[in-house]
């Protein structure tokens, strides 16, 4: 199994998501969005859901193109199976409420099938909470912004996907 592309980046889940998406699928999707709360993971096969326990540390976010991809690591907290399809070849990676952390360009346009699977959720998450329940009225924003800033762990959302078809062609009645 070969590598052919990575990219990562930080992002913010505001929401408590971020949004991986072709660069042309601009509208969501409300029952993908709740089928993330319950499985992490979800997507309708344009947009994939990556559900967050906290909305305020930065996740790490990294899809990766394989000629065949990867089982998860035995270290995963969690694992799917995922599908995203991508007309333009241009996947964006999108902090809900504060816009686009980045962008991935594909090998080519397709659909992309793999895995989804994350670390350090939990472990983020309980920082999270530790770290709200000792503020006091007193903490200034900068204090907050520093401690989000310090986590001690990164939660981390892999993607690891492969090529499987061409995009579907899009019918010109439909637009």
């Amino acid at each position: 199994m070969a590598l052919l592309a990575e990219y990562s980046c930080r992002a913010t889940p505001g929401r408590r998501v971020v949004e991986v998406y072709d660069a042309d699928a601009y509208l969501g999707d409300d029952e993908a969005m709740a089928a993330a709360r319950r499985q992490v993971v979800a997507g309708n096969g344009y947009h994939l859901y990556l559900r967050s326990l906290q909305p305020d540390i930065d996740v790490e976010v990294t899809l990766r193109i394989w000629d065949t991809p990867p089982a998860p690591p035995a270290d995963a907290e969690g694992r799917t199976g995922i599908s995203l399809e991508s007309g333009t070849g241009i996947l964006v990676i999108n902090q809900v409420g504060l816009g686009p952390a980045g962008e991935m360009r594909l090998p080519r346009p397709g659909v992309y099938e793999g895995n989804a699977w994350w670390t350090n959720r939990q472990a983020t998450a309980d920082y999270y909470d530790t770290t709200l329940d000792q503020l006091t009225d007193h903490s200034s924003e900068e204090a907050l912004r520093e401690a989000w800033n310090s986590s001690p762990v990164t939660e981390r959302y892999v993607l690891d996907l492969t090529y499987i078809r061409e995009p579907e062609p899009i019918d010109d009645e439909e637009l």
